[in-house]
């Protein structure tokens, strides 16, 4: 079992590359750039971490645990699918707000994670989109919603949510919650005028 010092200083290795990952590019960024920006020697950064690779695991499961330990606690107290898929876009805009570098490594270099890593990082994301496919599924039996095939409205809501991380700027005018409302409304309804409205405007 890790030590509480060396989970501290994985947590701190974490933030810190994300950080420069966002700033400079994961390309770009050095294992030098990480140890000075934490104050301390490159060999002293080795005996935590092995590599960038490393690191993009640990930010990757990390946030895979985070969403499906709230979605989780979510439906233990309760909420309804609705609300909880709610809760899943606002979980991912309120990290890009407050952490927007972890989401940029989970999308664009979870291919970079270290081979020995990849079962475990992808057992992660799997289950992630299985609870909200599973919640998609258990909407529409409660009489929710109705979709054509749950695997597919699955893969639409993180379309809609997972491509924001290019155009999303932290502190915007709009709060990850408003966003994710918006995105709620588009998902659920779309954007297409009901037939007979659209009769009713022509007839005006």
């Amino acid at each position: 079992m890790a030590s509480r010092k060396s989970i501290t200083r994985r947590d701190e290795i974490v933030k810190t590359a994300a950080i420069i990952f966002e700033a400079r590019g994961y390309y770009n960024a050095s294992m030098d750039d990480i140890a000075e920006a934490m104050g301390i020697r490159k060999p002293t950064l080795y005996h935590y971490v092995e590599s960038k690779g490393q690191i993009v695991a640990w930010i990757h499961d990390r946030l895979c645990d985070g969403f499906i330990d709230r979605i989780n606690q979510r439906i233990e107290q309760g909420m309804q699918p609705t609300e909880c898929l709610v809760m899943v876009m606002t979980d991912i805009f309120e990290t890009l707000d407050s952490s927007p570098g972890h989401l940029r490594v989970y999308f664009e270099h979870h291919r970079e994670i270290p081979e020995k890593c990849q079962a475990t990082s992808r057992a992660k994301r799997d289950e992630y989109f299985a609870t909200v496919r599973d919640l998609i599924i258990a909407g529409e039996e409660a009489g929710e919603f109705k979709v054509e095939n749950a695997e597919m409205a699955t893969f639409a809501l993180f379309g809609m949510c997972n491509w924001a991380y290019q155009w999303y700027r932290p502190k915007g005018q709009l709060s990850p919650q408003e966003i994710s409302q918006m995105f709620w409304r588009i998902f659920a309804s779309g954007i297409k005028v009901d037939a007979g409205r659209t009769g009713a405007l022509r007839a005006g």
